[in-house]
């Protein structure tokens, strides 16, 4: 089901229509029903079993419901029983129905209870209603005593720069498709926390359903506990999600949290020890046993959310610990060269607040960070709010400075919220989007769906000229002035796409075996390794998220095989990019040759450039572990200019490399040289690309 919201407000119906009450005040006493004894009988039974229930809260709310409503068919006009069912229908999914019944109370009884405005404020506000709800808040704030107002103004306060923070919002909203993803995701159950690896092939999320690890519910709000659900992405179409069952989900609660960029490490969420944070790792076609990341990540406190940076190495997550800035606080740590993770860094007061932060989500850019909010600028509960890690150089690699949870240099933007529809009055927690920055994934309640909170795909239009979904012209045009006359940039640009994704599979050159293989990033101007990943075993399938800005050089190493290299020199204004680059591995056998892509040389010149560095110490360290190998480096170039002169140039080339090898130990005897000019072109001379692939240094295993 897709629906495109522009320039409107989208009106939640209750499906109830208001009573207008005349009458008083009807208590539940039995000379109000003289001629209704046994009815009155049975609507006070249920009125005294929702009571019971009514008092415990939680999720007996929802329970509490059940009986209230039977009690109010025999009795519609008692206030108290109006107000209860209004403030029970606050605590589930269908706040909005809490309208008709807080109504309904006041107007029965003004006096019904002292919060009984501010409740309705709340259900006015959750139903985008803002002015009536800033009316209710300032009624309700106008009628408490000094002490009370002393002790609840703030809160008050809040409420009302909400709902003046929601006019605005609904005034410029952000142009999008949503789309229900469907009964291959969700269910009559509530589905939500969805998050996606970078090229969208796979899904994770959470359910509560009936097919739960273990078939228990919690006792504390009666639904099932929750497991931890995956859809793979066929062709364009999400497939029915699948348990992954044990080890992945347990018994008790597991929750999607984040995932690495190429979809091969999962965190997983558990209530143990305050609530921790796990790691379970994909090895081939089976889920490795979740493992509790260590306690400088996991307190005895409360963390309930983690994403990891695209280099892997990079934590971010949700802690209340004591010493943050509110309740929940966003925290950064950074693996060191023996593989532990540090000391973890508060991100700070820009991006935390005094309230609470949920959701992190690290975009595969790098820089731009999404969470949700309490604090900042919110229409309502938590709102999903977008900032960018200014001046940062590069993959985030070495020890915080500067400003809290950054490197020394850089700096958070202030947070934006990234608008309604996305953001609505309600709690919008989890959200993650895609690396190319068209699709997001969040859960929503909202009306149309399949039951409770449903998996929404967000399509992301940007600025471009306004379009109409669907056939529901005739909708918008009764609820809004044409579009022609209400064109209004949206709140926040959503997209965040400077980088390029990397993917395929790495096989054997001669069987096609898919292989487990090393790839190892190396920032080339820093001879800086900046991450290292692997290839899946069972398929050979790799993923890498490469932000702009950098020269990355790309090995790819494998037991027993010649490493490949590839280089890929991305300037930093860069939009998004993918690249499909199968890689065929090379035994270490004689006569097997590779192209060396990461060794540079000045303009016309023998000299070896800075940025080769990490490309011969490569070399070098292979040749180091096994002494009896011995190599040819070969120079090779394009047509231009006389063969005389390429023969030449090309020679002193792989000459400069030999000396570099011989300068750091390796014998000279297990070397020599040549140089072919244009003689052994591997593509066309008579393209710029062609003549790029055909000036190159290559190494030949000549003997091992």
């Amino acid at each position: 089901m897709r629906s495109f919201i522009s320039c409107f407000t989208f009106l939640l119906i209750t499906g109830i229509t208001t009573n207008l009450f005349s009458q008083t005040n009807v208590e539940f006493n039995k000379k109000n029903f003289p001629d209704k004894k046994d009815q009155y009988k049975d609507a006070l039974k249920e009125l005294e079993q929702g009571d019971e229930l009514y008092i415990l809260g939680g999720g007996n709310y929802t329970l509490a419901l059940d009986h209230y409503l039977k009690a109010q068919d025999f009795n519609p006009v008692n206030a108290l029983l109006n107000y209860k069912i209004g403030k029970c229908y606050l605590n589930s999914y269908d706040k909005v129905k809490s309208i008709t019944y807080l109504e309904n109370a006041i107007k029965i009884d003004p006096k019904v209870s002292i919060d009984a405005h501010y409740l309705l404020g709340q259900a006015y506000q959750l139903n985008i209603e803002f002015d009536k709800a800033i009316a209710e808040y300032k009624i309700f704030k106008n009628s408490l005593i000094p002490k009370d107002l002393a002790k609840y103004s703030k809160e008050i306060d809040k409420k009302l720069t909400e709902s003046n923070t929601g006019i605005e919002l609904v005034k410029k909203p952000t142009r999008v498709f949503i789309d229900n993803m469907g009964t291959n995701i969700n269910t009559i159950y509530p589905e939500y926390s969805p998050i996606i690896n970078a090229d969208e092939s796979v899904l994770f999320f959470t359910s509560r359903r009936e097919n739960t690890t273990g078939g228990e519910k919690d006792p504390t709000d009666f639904k099932y506990y929750e497991d931890i659900y995956i859809s793979y992405n066929l062709g364009g179409t999400w497939n029915s999600a699948s348990n992954p069952g044990k080890p992945m989900n347990t018994d008790i609660h597991d929750a999607t949290v984040g995932l690495s960029p190429d979809g091969q490490t999962l965190l997983i969420y558990r209530g143990d020890n305050g609530g921790d944070i796990y790691e379970c790792k994909l090895k081939g076609k089976e889920w490795s046993k979740p493992e509790k990341l260590p306690k400088s990540i996991n307190t005895d406190y409360h963390e309930s959310g983690a994403s990891f940076g695209p280099d892997g190495r990079t934590l971010y997550f949700v802690s209340d610990k004591p010493g943050g800035y509110g309740g929940h606080d966003i925290y950064m740590t950074k693996k060191n060269a023996k593989d532990k993770w540090t000391e973890p860094v508060n991100l700070g007061p820009v991006i935390n607040t005094e309230y609470d932060e949920e959701g992190v989500f690290m975009h595969p850019d790098g820089k731009t960070l999404y969470f949700s909010s309490k604090g900042h600028k919110t229409m309502g509960g938590y709102d999903i709010f977008k900032s960018v890690y200014e001046n940062l150089p590069t993959l985030p690699t070495g020890q915080a400075g500067g400003q809290a949870g950054g490197q020394a240099g850089g700096k958070w933007s202030e947070p934006e919220n990234i608008g309604y529809p996305i953001n609505t009055p309600d709690d919008d927690v989890f959200f993650s989007i895609s690396a190319s920055g068209l699709h997001g994934y969040y859960s929503s309640a909202m009306a149309g769906g399949f039951g409770g909170q449903d998996i929404y795909l967000l399509t992301l239009l940007g600025p471009e000229k306004p379009v109409i979904s669907n056939n529901e012209d005739n909708l918008l045009a009764s609820l809004t002035k044409p579009v022609s006359e209400t064109v209004i940039e949206p709140t926040v640009e959503i997209k965040s796409n400077q980088l390029t994704l990397l993917k395929g599979t790495i096989v054997d050159d001669i069987t096609s075996v898919p292989l487990m293989a090393t790839i190892e990033l190396t920032d080339n101007s820093k001879n800086e390794i900046i991450a290292s990943f692997e290839s899946n075993s069972a398929t050979g399938k790799y993923l890498v998220s490469l932000p702009s800005g950098v020269n990355y050089g790309i090995a790819v190493k494998a037991e027993g095989y010649l490493f490949h290299s590839e280089n890929f020199d991305i300037p930093a204004s860069t939009g998004f990019n993918e690249i499909t680059k199968d890689i065929r591995m090379k035994k270490i056998e004689v006569g097997n040759k590779i192209v060396l892509n990461n060794i540079f040389f000045d303009f016309d010149k023998a000299t070896l450039r800075p940025e080769s560095a990490a490309e011969l110490d490569r070399l070098t360290k292979l040749l180091t572990d096994m002494p009896s190998l011995k190599i040819e480096i070969s120079g090779h170039t394009d047509n231009v200019g006389s063969a005389a002169y390429n023969k030449t140039l090309s020679e002193s080339r792989a000459k400069s490399v030999v000396d570099y090898l011989v300068k750091n130990g390796i014998d000279k005897s297990r070397l020599t040289y040549a140089g072919y000019g244009f003689d052994q072109p591997i593509a066309s001379n008579s393209t710029d690309e062609g003549r790029q692939q055909n000036r190159r240094t290559e190494f030949k295993v000549t003997s091992k």
